[in-house]
């Protein structure tokens, strides 16, 4: 039977991958690579450079594969356009695995972080297996951007007596971290850390954690909210790219 295993990379540094996943990438006889356009091209090398680090078995194949153009996250129609974009993925995983991976060869797709946190591989590979496609499932865990933001900066991601907060830039907007003190923000395109200036608010800002073009602010968010905005629109233009995270922390209630 086809066996197909999510391999958590971590956010970038090699050194973040487990021992764990080394032992997965060298179970593997493919290797699926995602091209997400020009302008992301330099994850599919970081995870080439991974490969070639780590992978001790001579042979094994890449196979390149193509992900759907996703609609905007503010879209009214949302949601839709998230199933939309998994019915593109699934197909073209399906075709891919009819193609290029045999019946009982083990596939590998590298994941960066966890694939537990946002990212959709598990969901759509589930979702398959539910629809009567016939492979075997595995699940490596990887160092999240989240615990590669917190190591970064040598602070913990809750204090005592608070709970982890994981949110998105889109639910942050929508007033979901209002009334929280202390939340860790992804996949935020729109700032949505400006809703707490004037709260006497701590930001613990990183972007391309892990790769060698990381980049780090921290301090209060009243002086350093212009600057992230700058570093941040200064690096998406140079690299047509950005993937970056942050923890929001406000005064502990008494």
């Amino acid at each position: 039977m086809r066996h197909l295993i999510i391999i958590g990379i971590g956010a970038g540094d090699p050194d973040f991958v487990t021992v764990g996943a080394i032992e997965a990438m060298n179970r593997a006889d493919v290797v699926f690579l995602p091209q997400k356009g020009e302008e992301k091209a330099g994850l599919n090398a970081v995870r080439l450079q991974m490969l070639q680090r780590f992978v001790r078995k001579p042979l094994y194949r890449l196979v390149d594969f193509d992900i759907p153009e996703r609609r905007p996250a503010a879209t009214p129609d949302y949601r839709q356009s998230i199933d939309d974009w998994r019915a593109g993925v699934e197909a073209a995983y399906r075709e891919m695995f009819a193609a290029d991976l045999g019946p009982d060869e083990t596939g590998a797709f590298l994941v960066f972080g966890d694939p537990a946190l946002y990212d959709g591989t598990l969901r759509i590979l589930r979702d398959m297996q539910a629809n009567g496609e016939d492979f075997t499932l595995e699940v490596i865990p990887g160092i999240s951007a989240p615990q590669a933001l917190a190591a970064r900066h040598g602070v913990t991601l809750n204090r005592v007596g608070e709970a982890v907060t994981i949110t998105t830039g889109r639910r942050v907007r929508e007033g979901e971290a209002d009334g929280l003190t202390s939340f860790v923000v992804m996949l935020d395109n729109h700032a949505g850390y400006q809703r707490f200036i004037g709260k006497r608010a701590e930001i613990f800002w990183g972007a391309y954690l892990g790769t060698a073009d990381e980049i780090l602010i921290a301090g209060a968010l009243d002086e350093v909210a212009g600057e992230i905005s700058r570093v941040r629109t200064e690096a998406q233009a140079r690299h047509g790219w950005i993937m970056d995270t942050y923890l929001i922390r406000l005064p502990e209630r008494g």
